[in-house]
């Protein structure tokens, strides 16, 4: 465990490949890509934050991305096939939804070669694995492997800790919307300095959930006020956010993703995944005053303590009671 101390950022690497683990942009997958990501995926799709839990006496690492704050899991789908070519079965990523979620907890098991690998095992036994040992045009695959009738090494994982940004370095730049445009439709779509990051009929649409750092933040109250946002653009989400809930304060509005009831705030500096999933975020103001400030590779995470409801790295996630629970009714439109 002392690979994964609770709240660092690492980067997961493959001991055959040397490429590393990346969330996918789909906002569903993960795979294997060179340091740095490429193309679309941005460079914090392949680093990830420890959230340790301990559980009937076990402690587990919980993994979540940096670029989307969605955890890493094994599918629930028995029937969804791994990807091609894929030894085992399908790893994803997900929300952490349930305090006793079994599919998004693992266990680091070091490996006795003395090379400093490390094996990440599921509670449900397996192992992380690369894929595509002899097959170099399709050596990206990631799957949860169980078969232990040999020792490959396919499953062993180099930890490589990133470290943060000085304290009080500026945010990093939100990437500006690709295809600046004025259209009819509300939500990153239309209206004063609503810009367009995709043309029209390619926008999907999802539903943006929203509370300011210092109401209680329970994502789980049905009267959480939300609206309909188009396209991917973050640049565009603060624009929405700024003028819906900060008083129009756009530039200094900061924001951070939780991914699930249970999930952890993660600082929320790109476009966000194609999956067009409800988002729960968190708004901050830049220079509020905070309890708690964790700076990350990717900007500052800043914890508020309330009476009732908390979230702070002494209490290791947001503070429950018997009354809250997960609902299909999204809450009241703030349009």
């Amino acid at each position: 465990m002392e690979l994964f101390p609770d709240g660092i950022y690492v980067r997961l690497r493959s001991r055959v490949h040397g490429t590393y683990l990346h969330a996918d942009e789909d906002g569903v997958g993960v795979s294997l890509r060179p340091r740095g990501g490429g193309g679309e995926v941005p460079s914090a799709a392949g680093v990830w934050r420890v959230h340790r839990v301990l559980r009937d006496g076990i402690h587990y690492v919980l993994l979540h991305g940096a670029a989307y704050g969605l955890y890493l899991a094994l599918s629930t789908d028995e029937a969804a096939p791994p990807p091609q070519g894929c030894v085992g079965r399908r790893v994803v990523q997900r929300g952490f939804d349930h305090p006793e979620l079994d599919a998004v907890m693992w266990r680091a098991v070091p490996v006795a070669d003395g090379g400093g690998y490390v094996l990440l095992r599921h509670v449900y036994n397996g192992n992380l694995r690369a894929n595509g040992r002899f097959c170099f045009w399709n050596n990206s695959g990631v799957s949860l492997d169980y078969y232990f009738g040999t020792r490959s090494t396919m499953r062993h994982w180099t930890v490589e800790v990133v470290p943060p940004m000085p304290q009080g370095a500026p945010p990093p730049e939100l990437p500006h919307p690709t295809r600046p445009a004025f259209t009819e439709k509300p939500g990153g779509r239309s209206g004063f300095l609503f810009l367009q990051h995709d043309e029209p009929e390619k926008d999907g649409r999802r539903v943006i959930r929203h509370l300011r750092s210092d109401e209680p933040l329970n994502f789980g109250h049905t009267d959480v006020p939300f609206f309909s946002f188009y396209g991917r653009s973050v640049y565009n989400l603060r624009t929405q956010l700024g003028i819906r809930a900060n008083q129009g304060n756009v530039f200094d509005t900061r924001m951070c993703v939780q991914a699930g009831l249970y999930g952890r705030l993660t600082p929320l500096v790109n476009d966000l995944p194609h999956i067009d999933e409800l988002m729960n975020i968190v708004i901050f103001t830049a220079g509020a005053p905070a309890l708690v400030i964790r700076v990350s590779p990717f900007g500052e995470v800043r914890y508020l303590k309330f009476s009732k409801w908390c979230y702070d790295d002494d209490v290791k996630g947001i503070s429950t009671d018997e009354n809250r629970n997960v609902t299909s009714n999204i809450g009241r439109s703030s349009q």
